[in-house]
C-alpha cells in the first residue's frame, strides 16, 4: 500500500501558507518564515495577516481567499479557538493539509474534544487533512521544509514519528552529537485527531528518502489500524518504536499528553513485536538502533563474533552478547589456526577473541584478524571492541596510518561479506571533534561507532530482531473461520437470557464442535445424576465443578471437589458444592455440577486466554497457569488471528519458558499440540465476534498431549460486539 497523495503533498509540499505570520522574532508566524527562507525552500510561500504587508521581505497577504491558487499545506500558529473558522477558510480555497499547532482540544477534556470535533467537520466539508493539533510541526529536510524550527538539521535516511515534541527534539540533538545520523521526515503526531499514525507509516513505506522509521508512541486512537500498516512496512523497511506508558503513572500520564489511550505495555509489546517493530526499551538506544538499521543488513542468525584488544572488554562483551539472547560463533578449526598464525601466542583464539597486544604496534593485524573471523561461515556478524581507532593516541602517532589503513579494509569487507560489523572504542567517548580519524572514517565507511560495549551489543541485537522479522515473516491464516451451529445457539439463548457468562459445559460443546479435542464432561443437577455419571465415566476418580452464571472463580468459592472415588463421596460432594455456592454467593443461579475425569498426574499448569483491548482488539494471551497466574504474571500478547510462527513465539517468550523443555530430566511438553490450540482457539474467537474474553485455565501440557481442564467464555454486551470486519490483522 502506498500513502495517499494527499499525505504525499502534505508532507513533500510545493507551496506553504503560514496563517498567524508575524513581525515578532517571538512568535512562531515569524520564526517558521524566517526557517523557510533561511533553509532555502524552493517552494511558495505565503504569509497570511491582513495586519502586515511584508514579513522577512516576502508580501503578506490577507486571507486565504487572496492566493493565487491552490495550496499543499497550511501552517496554522493561530489559537484553539480560532482554528475551526481556520480549517473552513482552508477548506474553500483549495488548501490540501494543515499542521495545527494549537494545545487546547482533545487532550484538555469535554470543551477541548468539542473544539476539537468542530475542526474535524470543518476539515472534512473541504477534504483538508490536518496534522495534529497539539503537535510541535513537521520537516522534510530533502525539500528544505522545516515547520518545526530546529537547526542544523542533516539530511538523511531516517524517518520520525513522534507525539512528544521534546522526544524529537532530544532524537535530533543526539543526532546532531552524532554527527553522522541524517534525518528524512519529521511529524508531531500530536493529537491524531485527522490523520493517524497508521497513514504516516504508510507515507513512510512510500517514501524513498527513508530506509528507517523511528516511532515514540504513547497512545494509539485506532491500535488495529497501526498494526496493520506496521506489518506491511516492517517487511521492507525497520520501524524502531519506543512505546512509553508502561506503568500507571505512564499510562495516566500519556493520556493527558495527546488524549489517546496506552493501554496496558505487555499487552503493545507483544502485539506491536508481532507485527514487527523493532522495540526500544531505553530512550538512549532509540537512535543508535535506528542507525544500525540504516547501515547495515540484518544478521541472518543470532551468531557473532567478538574480536577484542583487551581480556577485560572481551569478558564485557561477551556478557551484554548472552545477555541480549545472541550467542558466541563457535569458531572453525581452520579459523583458529589462521588467527593463532597472526597473533601472539597469549591471545585467545576462541570466540571471544584477544589479541592480547598482537595489534599493539601494528593495528592492520586487527583487519587481518577480521577477514580471517568474516570468512567463518559460523560467524554471521562481528564486535570490534576495546581501543581501536585510538592507538596512534594511546601509543605513537606512527601508527596512524597503519590504523588508517585498517579501517579502509575493514569498511570493504562490510560490503565483500553483507555481515554487519559494529565498533565499540572507548575513544568515541570524545567530542565529535577531537575523535580519532580512524573512528571518523570507520562510521564514513557506513559501520556504527559507540563508546558502550552495551549499546553496541544492542545494536548487534536490534540486526538479529529484524533479521528475524523478515526471514521468518509468516502469512496469517486466510479468511476468517466459520463458527459452528452449537455456539450459535448457545449465543442465542445467553442472549435471550440477558447474561453473558456461558457456562462451562456450554463452552465446552462449542469448542468440541469447533474440532477441539477435550475430555467428556457430563452435567448434573442432583445426587442420583452425579451418581449416573460417574459410572458412565468408568467409575474412575473425578472432579467435580459447580456450573453457574454468578461464581466465575469456582475454587474461590469452595466449588471444586478433585480426586472423588467412589458414589458415597459423590453424592456427598455434589450436595456440598451446591451448599458452598450458596454460601459464596446470596441466591445463586445454579444450574448444576459438572463431572469430568481427573487428569494424568504431572502435567504443566498453562494459561491460553483471549481478551479485547481496547486499543488493539481481540489478543491472546499465554503463560504458566492455575491459580497462580495473577501472582507469577509471566504471560505474553499477540494480536488476533495468530499463526503457528506467532504461537511457538509466544512459547519461547515466557520467563519460565525451560519449563517447557522439561526439567531435572523431564521429558518436554509436546509444543505441536499446544501450538495448534492456540491458533484454533485464535481461529475460534476470531468467528466470534461476541466472545469478550476467553480463559482455558489451566491447561495441563505433557509430552504427548494436553487437557484441557477448565473454559471460561464471557460474551460482550449486546451493544458492544466487536465489529467481524475489524478484527483481522491483515497479511
Amino acid at each position: 500500500m502506498t500513502a495517499s497523495n494527499d499525505l504525499l503533498h502534505i508532507l513533500a509540499p510545493e507551496s506553504i501558507a503560514i496563517i498567524g505570520a508575524s513581525n515578532n522574532p517571538a512568535k512562531r508566524g515569524y520564526r517558521s518564515l524566517r526557517k523557510l527562507l533561511d533553509d532555502g525552500y524552493a517552494g511558495a510561500i505565503y504569509p497570511i495577516n491582513p495586519k502586515e504587508k511584508e514579513i522577512c521581505g516576502v508580501r503578506c497577504l490577507r486571507d486565504l481567499g487572496s492566493l493565487p491558487g491552490p495550496v499543499d499545506l497550511a501552517l496554522v500558529c493561530t489559537p484553539a479557538a480560532t482554528v475551526p473558522s481556520v480549517i473552513a477558510e482552508c477548506a474553500a480555497n483549495g488548501v490540501r493539509g494543515a499542521v495545527v499547532l494549537a494545545g487546547g482540544f482533545g487532550e484538555a477534556g469535554d470543551d477541548g474534544k468539542r473544539l476539537q470535533d468542530g475542526v474535524l467537520a470543518a476539515a472534512r466539508l473541504g477534504r483538508v487533512r490536518i496534522i495534529g493539533p497539539n503537535t510541535s510541526g513537521m520537516f522534510n529536510t530533502h525539500k528544505a521544509c522545516n515547520l518545526v524550527g530546529f537547526s542544523d538539521l542533516r539530511k538523511g535516511s531516517v524517518g520520525l514519528l513522534s507525539q512528544s515534541g521534546n522526544m524529537a527534539l532530544s532524537l535530533v540533538t543526539e543526532a546532531q552529537a552524532n554527527g553522522h545520523v541524517g534525518l528524512s521526515t519529521y511529524i508531531g503526531v500530536g493529537n491524531e485527531a485527522d490523520i493517524r499514525f497508521d497513514e504516516y507509516l504508510d507515507y513512510f513505506a512510500a517514501d524513498s528518502n527513508t530506509n528507517v522509521v523511528i516511532a515514540y508512541v504513547e497512545g494509539l486512537k485506532d491500535g488495529r489500524r497501526f498494526l496493520n500498516a506496521l506489518r506491511r512496512i516492517s517487511r521492507e523497511k525497520p520501524v524502531v518504536m519506543y512505546k512509553s506508558g508502561r506503568t500507571t503513572a505512564g499510562r495516566i500520564s500519556a493520556k493527558s499528553h495527546t488524549g489517546a489511550l496506552a493501554g496496558d505495555y505487555s499487552v503493545s509489546e507483544g502485539v506491536l513485536r508481532q507485527a514487527g517493530a523493532v522495540l526500544a526499551h531505553r530512550s538512549d538506544e532509540i537512535l543508535p538502533i535506528a542507525e544500525a538499521l540504516s547501515l547495515l543488513a540484518p544478521l541472518r542468525s543470532r551468531r557473532v563474533a567478538i574480536l577484542a584488544d583487551g581480556g577485560g572488554h572481551a569478558t564485557i562483551a561477551a556478557d551484554a552478547l548472552c545477555e541480549r539472547g545472541l550467542v558466541l560463533a563457535p569458531l572453525s578449526e581452520d579459523t583458529r589456526r589462521r588467527l593463532a598464525a597472526v597473533l601472539p601466542p597469549a591471545a585467545s583464539v576462541a570466540n571471544p577473541v584477544d589479541v592480547a597486544g598482537g595489534t599493539d604496534a601494528d593495528p592492520s593485524v586487527f583487519a587481518a584478524c577480521a577477514e580471517i573471523l568474516l570468512e567463518d561461515s559460523m560467524v554471521d556478524g562481528l564486535l570490534i571492541s576495546g581501543l581501536y581507532g585510538g592507538y596512534a593516541v594511546r601509543f605513537s602517532h606512527n601508527l596512524l596510518a597503519a590504523e588508517i589503513d585498517a579501517t579502509k579494509m575493514i569498511g570493504a569487507m562490510l560490503h565483500r561479506f553483507g555481515k554487519p560489523v559494529v565498533v565499540h572504542s572507548l575513544y568515541s567517548a570524545l567530542q565529535a571533534d577531537q575523535r580519532p580519524l580512524p573512528l571518523v572514517d570507520m562510521r564514513s565507511a557506513g559501520i556504527p561507532v559507540h563508546n558502550s560495549v552495551e549499546t553496541a551489543m544492542r545494536c548487534m541485537q536490534a540486526l538479529a530482531e529484524y533479521g528475524e522479522i523478515v526471514h521468518a515473516f509468516a502469512p496469517l491464516p486466510a479468511g476468517r473461520a466459520e463458527q459452528g451451529g452449537v455456539f450459535e445457539r448457545v449465543l442465542a439463548r445467553c442472549r435471550a437470557e440477558g447474561r453473558r457468562v456461558v457456562l462451562e459445559h456450554e463452552g465446552r460443546a462449542s469448542l468440541a464442535d469447533f474440532g477441539l479435542d477435550l475430555a467428556p464432561a457430563l452435567l448434573v443437577v442432583d445426587e442420583r445424576e452425579a451418581e449416573e455419571a460417574f459410572l458412565r465415566l468408568g467409575a474412575l476418580p473425578v472432579a467435580m465443578k459447580i456450573v453457574s452464571r454468578d461464581i466465575l472463580h469456582k475454587t474461590d468459592a469452595g466449588g471444586v471437589k478433585l480426586d472423588i472415588t467412589d458414589v458415597t463421596t459423590v453424592r456427598r460432594g455434589f450436595l456440598e458444592i451446591v451448599a458452598n455456592a450458596k454460601a459464596a454467593v446470596a441466591n445463586p443461579n445454579v444450574t448444576g455440577v459438572l463431572i469430568t475425569p481427573m487428569a494424568a498426574k504431572g502435567g504443566l499448569e498453562l494459561i491460553i486466554g483471549v481478551v479485547r483491548d481496547a486499543a488493539y482488539g481481540p489478543v491472546m494471551m499465554f503463560g504458566l497457569g492455575g491459580v497462580l497466574v495473577e501472582v507469577f504474571k509471566d504471560v505474553v500478547f499477540r494480536a488476533l488471528p495468530i499463526s503457528r510462527s506467532d504461537a511457538f513465539a509466544m512459547l519461547d517468550e515466557i520467563k519460565a519458558r525451560a519449563l517447557l523443555d522439561g526439567v531435572r530430566g523431564g521429558a518436554p511438553i509436546d509444543r505441536e499440540v499446544l501450538a495448534d490450540l492456540m491458533v484454533r482457539i485464535s481461529r475460534f474467537v476470531e468467528a466470534s465476534p461476541d466472545i469478550d474474553e476467553l480463559d482455558l485455565n489451566p491447561v495441563l501440557a505433557y509430552p504427548d498431549g494436553l487437557t484441557v481442564l477448565d473454559v471460561r467464555i464471557l460474551l460482550t454486551e449486546c451493544s458492544k460486539a466487536w465489529p467481524p470486519q475489524k478484527q483481522g490483522i491483515q497479511a
